[in-house]
C-alpha cells in the first residue's frame, strides 16, 4: 500500500476486518521466512497465534503500552457490536481479539507498519501461556 488513509473514518469492524488479514500475513509470513517446510506445520505453528484467545492474552499482557490513540481504537474494537464468537474462546477473549484486529488494521491503513512491527516483536517475544 502506497499511502496512508484516515483510519479514523472506518467502522471499528472493518478495521477489525482488516487487521484479521493483515495481522494473518504477517504470522504466516514470519514462519516461512524462518524455515521452509511442509505447509501443515506451518499451520500448527500459525493457529498458535492466530486466535482469540492468544490475541485477547497479548493485549492483557502489553495494553500498557499502547498510545492513548491505540488505546481509543482498541476499545473501539473491543465494544463493537459482534454477531458471532470464536469456537475456543470466551466473548470477553473475541471482543478483546476484535479490539486487537481493529487496532491492526488501523495502523495499517495509516501506514504506521513500524508500530505494527513493534507490536509483532512484542508478541514474538510474549512468554508461553504457562510461564504468564
Amino acid at each position: 500500500m502506497a499511502e496512508s488513509l484516515n483510519a479514523g473514518l472506518y467502522s471499528p469492524l472493518t478495521l477489525a476486518y482488516l487487521g484479521d488479514s493483515v495481522f494473518d500475513l504477517i504470522v504466516k509470513s514470519h514462519f516461512v521466512f524462518a524455515e521452509n517446510k511442509q505447509v501443515e506445520k506451518y499451520h500448527k505453528e500459525v493457529i498458535k497465534i492466530v486466535n482469540a484467545r492468544h490475541q485477547a492474552r497479548f493485549m492483557d499482557t502489553y495494553m500498557d503500552r499502547l498510545t492513548d490513540e491505540e488505546l481509543s481504537v482498541f476499545k473501539r474494537g473491543r465494544n463493537a457490536s459482534v454477531h458471532t464468537k470464536a469456537k475456543n474462546a470466551s466473548m470477553a477473549q473475541y471482543k478483546k481479539a476484535t479490539g486487537f484486529e481493529a487496532l491492526i488494521g488501523y495502523l495499517y491503513l495509516s501506514g504506521n507498519k513500524e508500530r505494527i512491527n513493534e507490536l509483532m516483536e512484542l508478541m514474538w517475544n510474549m512468554p508461553d501461556e504457562e510461564e504468564s
